[in-house]
């Protein structure tokens, strides 16, 4: 186990430990470090406004990336996990966008949603459907929703293969057995087939969550955080602040604050949620009735 540890150590626990110390001082990313602040560039950063329309940015993408991608990916997978002409080929077309990079993917869609001569602007246009004049990535009314699509298409993809692998693992008797008793199609998913599927959409709310909270070089590419602070998010706040501005106290104190941010979400929804799934685990009526 050691070079896995040494690796862990060394690109996880240290740069952690080495954010938290430059988060302890105003210190410009260059001479050493004499300067030292305590806990005011937490303060700081607590009480930024910018940090905190931040903060309310990437708690929106989340939501809204489990309201979306769930049900839609959810459906998708149903329909592909039937025998339909074309199967494998609308699989490999839907994860598809999960493959490019966020790179890739954020150029592509920044020139599709640029004004006037963007894609989406010219097809709009010619049906006669007024669009912003600064284009939907540079109108705060619509930037942080045209960011959710682009997100949405990016990453639905993963939430339809995670589902079809869970499907696959659903024994078909169970599924004959009902038909036997009955039940239309509709009935077999909602009451057998969606509760068997319960671990795999637990797993993928847990990979989405946590990614909504750190998501970075998507917004980064599309508005830089962009226009008026109305896309921003905590990734992109700490870079601003770290790169463009050199206050590396100050962007160390948001990363560190992100990652405590990610940290309890995750411990908080394995102690609720993913722990129901581990193979010890017994449900507190059967504790208490056990006890009696």
């Amino acid at each position: 186990m050691t070079p896995a540890l040494v690796v862990f150590l060394g690109f996880v626990v240290w740069p952690v430990v080495k954010a938290i110390q430059y988060s302890l001082y105003n210190w410009r990313g260059y001479g050493p470090m004499v300067d030292f602040v305590g806990l005011k560039n937490f303060t700081y950063v607590l009480g930024n406004t910018v940090f905190q329309g931040a903060l309310s940015h990437n708690l929106i993408i989340m939501v809204l990336s489990i309201a979306i991608q769930l049900p839609l990916g959810l459906g998708i997978a149903l329909l592909l996990n039937r025998k339909i002409r074309g199967r494998n080929l609308l699989r490999t077309l839907v994860f598809v966008p999960w493959v490019l990079s966020e790179v890739v993917t954020g150029v592509i869609w920044r020139q599709m949603l640029q004004a006037d001569y963007g894609l989406l602007d010219t097809l709009l246009g010619s049906i006669g459907i007024p669009t912003p004049q600064q284009g939907f990535l540079g109108d705060t009314s619509y930037a942080l929703a045209a960011v959710m699509v682009v997100l949405t298409w990016k990453y639905l993809g993963l939430a339809i293969v995670l589902f079809l692998a869970g499907l696959a693992g659903v024994p078909e008797e169970l599924n004959e057995a009902a038909q036997i008793d009955g039940a239309s199609w509709w009935q077999i998913q909602r009451r057998v087939t969606i509760p068997l599927l319960g671990p795999t959409v637990r797993t993928w709310i847990f990979l989405s969550m946590i990614g909504s909270i750190q998501v970075f070089d998507m917004v980064w590419i599309l508005t830089g955080g962009g226009p008026a602070e109305s896309t921003n998010t905590m990734a992109t706040f700490l870079y601003s602040w770290g790169v463009d501005r050199n206050l590396i106290g100050v962007a160390s104190a948001a990363s560190v604050i992100l990652f405590v941010i990610a940290l309890v979400f995750a411990l908080t929804y394995q102690r609720l949620v993913l722990r129901r799934d581990a193979i010890d685990y017994v449900p507190r009526k059967a504790r208490k009735a056990a006890t009696r």
